[in-house]
């Protein structure tokens, strides 16, 4: 590889990394539900209180994946953890370790913050993503399964606190 690195970003990253975030939105068939503007995410990573993390990969100086994270915290375990959000690197670059390299920035995060988690979702169709996961030694959550309030059901569960 030429001049590659794993960073955490900057604020000049912003627009490279929104494209990538529709990037993965296409790849995941969900594009339409992508509204992520450069105002927001410079806002998350980069206003008065980031809640939003991320690292970058570059190659030959262009960034061609990137990791968004937050923390989360475990009650169970009393120490906070890092969620991935995002990862995704550019099919052109794929296989040349970037994705490792930016799971391995977070894994060192996590060791050097004394987080004891670094958890993710992945689409159960996602068979290429699935067996690299597999390989650095993440386990299924199969027990587990996601839920999700938004837009109108969110909305209306808010109301109904209201009228209470």
């Amino acid at each position: 590889m030429t001049d590659t690195r794993v960073r955490r970003a900057r604020e000049s990253d912003v627009d490279s990394m929104v494209g990538l975030v529709y990037e993965l939105a296409e790849y995941e068939k969900a594009v339409h539900e992508c509204h992520l503007t450069a105002e927001q995410l410079r806002a998350a990573l980069f206003g008065d209180r980031p809640a939003l993390f991320g690292h970058v990969a570059e190659v030959g100086g262009e960034v061609v994946g990137c990791a968004l994270w937050f923390l989360n915290f475990s009650t169970w375990r009393g120490v906070h953890g890092i969620y991935l959000e995002d990862l995704y690197v550019q099919p052109a670059q794929r296989g040349q370790g970037l994705g490792k390299a930016l799971l391995t920035a977070l894994a060192q995060e996590c060791v050097a913050r004394g987080y004891q988690r670094l958890e993710w979702t992945v689409l159960d169709w996602n068979e290429p993503a699935i067996g690299f996961y597999r390989s650095i030694g993440a386990l299924p959550m199969d027990e587990w399964t996601v839920r999700r309030l938004t837009d109108g059901a969110l909305a209306a569960l808010a109301e109904d606190g209201q009228s209470g």
